[in-house]
Order: structure tokens, then sequence, then C-alpha cells
């Protein structure tokens, strides 16, 4: 797999989440502060999660600064069913939807995923393996200051998801509601073996390496990291999502703190 970066929400929060492949979070993430998307109501925050696809998913969760992971980590979540799971102030994370799985039994450790696994744990302790789609949050740590929060293709693509605060009504949703596997190019497509299906949708970093797709080396900065071919496809598909590592003033999204957040996956259009 290609070296990818985390560029993680807030300033402050990417010296608490940012790692490297090489560590338990997984590639790359975007908490950076830009206020493209900024609304300026601190108790536990609650994240409702429904799966709107037609079939089983496993949602996945770590939490950065080495904190403990909501839900375990990972559960499953039956086509039209939906769970909620409280997250104290100050939580920074990702969730991220698994496909395909298989493990022994409901309640083992020991299995894998078509799309999103993590090390083969139901439970997860690391990243999803890319093409994922990810849902990344930084929950302000006091009522006066700012949640953070995108959802991002940077990892690629797997699932529709969609981020809804409730509790405001004037913060932005963040999401990807539109259908990339349907439109990715070939060269990029994940395909299921058994039944020939686009079940995912790599990143051009991913699938080709370099710096200039990965935004690494002399690419490693804003102004010389700018949008690819396959990163506009992505914007073109979901522009409420992040498309590349520097594409901060149309998908990082913020809102006051004391909101909840609705996670969606596969949202209806």
């Amino acid at each position: 797999m290609a070296n990818l970066r985390l560029s993680l929400l807030p300033l402050m929060a990417l010296q608490l989440l940012k790692k490297t492949k090489k560590t338990s979070f997984s590639s790359e993430g975007h908490f950076r502060h830009f206020a493209g998307c900024t609304v300026t109501p601190t108790t536990a925050t609650v994240f409702t999660i429904k799966n709107l696809c037609n079939y089983t998913i496993w949602p996945a969760t770590i939490s950065g600064n080495g904190a403990t992971s909501l839900g375990g980590g990972g559960f499953p979540l039956p086509a039209g069913a939906s769970t909620s799971l409280s997250a104290p102030s100050g939580w920074s994370g990702r969730f991220w939807a698994r496909t395909g799985c298989l493990f022994d039994s409901p309640t083992t450790t020991s299995g894998n995923c078509t799309t999103g696994d993590c090390a083969g744990n139901l439970h997860c302790t690391v990243g999803g393996v890319p093409p994922v789609t990810l849902a990344e949050f930084t929950l302000a740590s006091d009522p006066t200051r700012l949640d953070f929060y995108d959802v991002s293709l940077v990892d690629g693509y797997n699932v529709g998801v969609s981020v809804t605060p409730s509790g405001s009504d004037t913060c932005p949703d963040a999401g990807c509601v539109g259908d990339v596997n349907d439109r990715c190019p070939e060269e990029l497509r994940v395909v299921d073996k058994e039944t020939g299906v686009t079940v995912a949708c790599k990143s051009a970093c991913e699938a080709f390496g370099g710096e200039r797709y990965c935004c690494t080396g002399s690419h490693a900065s804003p102004g010389t990291c700018g949008p690819s071919e396959y990163s506009r496809l992505f914007k073109a598909a979901c522009p409420r999502a992040y498309s590349y590592a520097y594409d901060d003033a149309s998908s990082t999204c913020t809102c006051k703190a004391g909101a909840d957040y609705v996670i969606e996956f596969c949202p209806v259009a």
C-alpha cells in the first residue's frame, strides 16, 4: 500500500490523531481546521448510527489519542436497524462501514470483511483497510468551542455516508450520497471475485502511489498538492466530502458544542 498521510480536523486535534500507516490509526483522515462550513448549542455527544443499506453492515469505530473505542470498536447492524453510542467531550475518532463480513459467530473476533476490514477482528483496534468511506469527528472540549466533522474519500469509497447534526437547525450536513462505485474508473475498482460486482473504489494514492497523488514529499502542502483527475471525479459525485488531502474549503464542517449527530450508511439521495 502506498505511503498515505493524515490531515485530521483542527490543528490541535492533528497533534492527537496524526499517525502514519505504520500505526494503529490507519492511513489518511482529515481533521484540519477550516471554517468553510462554519456555524457558530457540554455534555456527552450521542451518535445515532443508521443502516439504510439493504444488507447487514458492520460499523466500526476507533478513537484518537489512545482512548477507548466507542461500541467496543465494531458490531453487526442489520438492514434498517439503528443504534446509539455516546462520546465524552473532547473525543475524536472515526466511523466506517464494513461490508461482506464473515465471522465465526456474532461475538467472535475472528473473521474477515470484503471492505473496511480491520485485521480480521469484529472489534476494531486499527483502522479499516482502504478503500473505505470515513466519517471523522473532533468534539469540543468545552461549551465555548466547536465540533469539527467531515466525510472523507481520501481513503477511497465503499458505501455512502452522511453526517447530520441534530439539536441545531443551522449546522451543515456532511456526506457522500452519490454512488461512487457506479462511476468508479476501471483502474480504481475493487471487484468481488465471485460476483463481479464493484464493491469499492480506490483512491489514486492507493492505486498508483507517488507524491502527487498522496500529497507527500515535495507535494506535502496545500500549495503543492492540488486535486487530480481522480479526486475531481470523487468531488463531482460527492461535493460535501473530502476528495483529496487538502480539500478543506468545502469539506470540513463545524458546529457549536452540544450537538448530537446522525450517521447514515447508504443514505437516500
